[in-house]
């Protein structure tokens, strides 16, 4: 396995690898999938949500999403 989008700090753009665990037809929906580019525009003080830019829209993400989606640099 990779790293996942949970990992990475802003600013970042990464690629989807695959998508793991039981978020994955909602992630699908939102339209994560593998092969997209991903760009990591912030998150919260805390950590999360995170922010970031798909298809040229922006969502936010809980620390459960992001931990479903396995990335490369």
């Amino acid at each position: 396995m990779g790293i996942f989008l949970s990992d990475i700090q802003p600013p970042e753009k990464v690629t989807v690898i695959n998508i793991h665990g039981t978020d994955t037809t909602r992630l699908l929906e939102m339209g994560i999938t593998p092969g997209l580019e991903i760009e990591i525009i912030r998150k919260a003080p805390l950590g999360f949500p995170m922010e970031i830019k798909v298809r040229g829209y922006l969502l936010s993400l809980r620390e459960s999403e992001a931990k479903c989606i396995e990335v490369a640099s």
